[in-house]
C-alpha cells in the first residue's frame, strides 16, 4: 500500500472555512444585538462564546502550521489569513463587550447599519474562501471588489454617525462612548477588507 512520506496538508482550507462559519454566526448575532438594546447582553454572551470557538480553530491552524512540513500555501500567507479572520471575530466580540460595559441604554441606528455591513462582508468572505483552493484570481475578484465597496459604505456611515453625535448640545461622555463604539465596529469592516486583500495577494502569488 503506497503512502506519501511527507503529505501536503490540505486541511488548512477546511479550517479557514470553518473559522469563517463562526464569523457568519457572530455577525448575525451582532446585527440582532445592535437592533434592540434588550438583545445586547445575551447577544454579547453568545458572541463571546463564538469568539472562544474561533480562537480554538485559530490555535489549531497555528499548531498544524508548526508541525506541517509541506503546506498548500506559503506559511506566512496561512498565518496572515488565520490572523485576519480571527481579528474580525475579536473586534465583534470587543464591540459588544463595550456596549455592555458602557451600560448603553439605547441604541443608535448607525450601529446596526455598520453591523449589517459587517454581516454582508462576512457573507462575501464565506462565498470566496472555497474558491481559494483553486488559486484563480478571477474566481475571487468579484468578492474582493464587493468587500471593498462595503468597507467604503461603512466609512460613510462612520463619518455621518460621528457628525450626528455633535448635533444639538451633546453630552461629552456620550460622544466619547459612541465614537469608540462606532470605531470598533468600523474597524471590523477594515479587517474584512484585509481578508480580501490577503486572498487576492495569495492568488496573484500562486498564479
Amino acid at each position: 500500500m503506497g503512502f506519501r512520506l511527507i503529505p501536503k496538508e490540505e486541511s488548512f482550507f477546511d479550517m479557514f472555512e470553518q473559522l469563517c462559519g463562526v464569523l457568519v454566526k457572530a455577525a448575525e448575532e451582532l446585527v440582532q444585538a445592535t437592533a434592540r438594546v434588550e438583545n445586547m447582553v445575551e447577544g454579547a454572551k453568545r458572541i463571546e462564546r463564538l469568539e472562544h470557538d474561533g480562537d480554538q480553530i485559530t490555535h489549531e491552524i497555528m499548531a498544524r502550521l508548526n508541525r506541517t512540513f509541506i503546506t498548500p500555501l506559503d506559511r506566512e500567507d496561512i498565518h496572515r489569513m488565520a490572523t485576519a479572520l480571527d481579528d474580525v471575530l475579536d473586534l465583534m466580540e470587543a464591540a459588544t463587550e463595550r456596549f455592555v460595559l458602557y451600560k448603553v441604554d439605547h441604541l443608535r441606528p448607525e450601529a446596526n447599519q455598520i453591523a449589517k455591513v459587517i454581516r454582508d462582508q462576512v457573507a462575501q468572505v464565506q462565498q470566496m474562501l472555497p474558491k481559494l483552493r483553486h488559486l484563480r484570481r478571477e474566481h475571487v475578484l468579484e468578492h474582493c471588489i464587493e468587500i471593498n465597496r462595503l468597507e467604503n459604505v461603512a466609512d460613510r456611515i462612520l463619518r455621518d454617525s460621528i457628525g450626528a453625535l455633535f448635533d444639538g448640545t451633546p453630552d461629552p461622555i456620550t460622544v466619547i462612548k459612541w465614537r469608540g463604539l462606532y470605531e470598533y465596529l468600523e474597524t471590523a469592516t477594515d479587517k474584512c477588507q484585509d481578508i480580501a486583500n490577503t486572498v487576492e495577494a495569495i492568488v496573484l502569488k500562486n498564479a
